[in-house]
């Protein structure tokens, strides 16, 4: 797996336990829900750190909480 659909796997699966649609995780992160949106696109390849931040903070998580996840063991080389 590579790291972003890490981070994707991880926010469908943060608002799933939380009960909340991606709409709702934008409003808390005051963020726009088509940046989150364009996020979750496969054709998108890079994501920003300060907009994970910004969703970790819009789900009262740390940083720490959102990478420390079965997600994020084993990622394939970005390097290519």
């Amino acid at each position: 797996m590579r790291i972003k659909e890490a981070v994707v796997f991880r926010i469908k699966e943060l608002c799933i336990e939380r009960d909340m649609v991606i709409h709702s995780l934008a409003n808390e992160a005051g963020i726009t829900p088509s940046t989150v949106y364009s996020m979750l696109d496969p054709n998108r390849k890079d994501i920003g750190i300060v907009t994970i931040k910004k969703l970790c903070d819009g789900l009262e998580i740390d940083l720490i909480d959102f990478f420390d996840n079965k997600f994020f063991k084993n990622l394939e080389q970005e390097i290519r």
